[in-house]
């Protein structure tokens, strides 16, 4: 089939420039980059990620329908809490009959509580709850503390450590880091490195839950050294690690953290 051939310019029409229409594509792409740019610097700083280049790599990045990480203005920023031993068994268990769980679950549930006033949808978990198969949530932290039975005289403090699994190691470190800090500042017990064990970068929760959501461990004591604070100001170990969860979504100024290796 035959085609008409297009009127050609008259003359002296001059003809298009490839180096214009380069510049008009340019131009296009331009704006479509500045238009994006101000649209996540504009939304939300629970939107969790603090250079311009970190939210384009998002936005490159396949994601699910559901992107636990941006909250619409239906939707409630999801944050999980694990109360350590809780629905599997009783944890360190002190002579006076005190066991870890139940240390645990007082602090865990005031933290939920103490979220849910700020807004958030805050899930209270058991040890092996199933809802953490594929678990999606800005953030989980799970709280447990150390043993009940004399150590030695520096067996005193907290220790935390982010999910080796995370899809972003950047967040998890953020989110270690924020709780280091604020955690310490709250609370004025002291961090007790060295004693970070593969039992808590490889805790079991890290691996069952969905790899978009950034977690931690933490153990806020030892519960020898630091039985009254930690039985007898809940609230106040609470606040401390509300204070680090907030530091995280809110993407609050903090510095890194720097952690020796996991002793065995």
């Amino acid at each position: 089939m035959e085609t008409s051939r297009p009127p050609l310019p008259a003359r002296g029409t001059a003809r298009p420039k490839n180096r214009n229409r380069t510049g008009r594509i340019f131009q296009t792409t331009l704006s479509v980059a500045i238009l994006l740019a101000t649209l996540f610097t504009g939304f939300s700083p629970k939107m969790l990620t603090g250079d311009l280049g970190g939210k384009f790599n998002l936005l490159l990045t396949p994601q699910a329908d559901v992107n636990p990480l941006l909250p619409t203005a239906e939707q409630t920023l999801r944050i999980g809490i694990v109360a350590g031993h809780w629905g599997n068994d009783a944890g360190s268990v002190c002579e006076n009959g005190t066991t870890e769980q139940q240390v645990n679950l007082s602090i865990a549930t005031l933290v939920q509580q103490k979220l849910i006033t700020q807004g958030f949808q805050v899930d209270l978990l058991q040890e092996f709850d199933p809802r953490l198969n594929g678990y999606q949530a800005a953030a989980l932290v799970s709280i447990h503390n150390d043993s009940c039975t004399y150590v030695n005289e520096e067996a005193t403090g907290f220790k935390v450590a982010a999910a080796q699994s995370s899809r972003d190691p950047n967040l998890a470190s953020r989110l270690t880091a924020c709780l280091f800090d604020r955690y310490g500042r709250v609370s004025g017990l002291p961090f007790h490195a060295g004693s970070i064990t593969n039992d808590m970068t490889g805790y079991h929760a890290f691996d069952e839950i969905d790899p978009r959501t950034t977690a931690a461990i933490i153990e806020t004591g030892f519960l020898y050294r630091d039985y009254d604070i930690l039985t007898q100001r809940p609230g106040l170990i609470a606040d401390g690690v509300v204070a680090g969860i907030m530091c995280f979504v809110n993407n609050e100024s903090v510095e890194p953290m720097r952690l020796p290796n996991p002793s065995p």
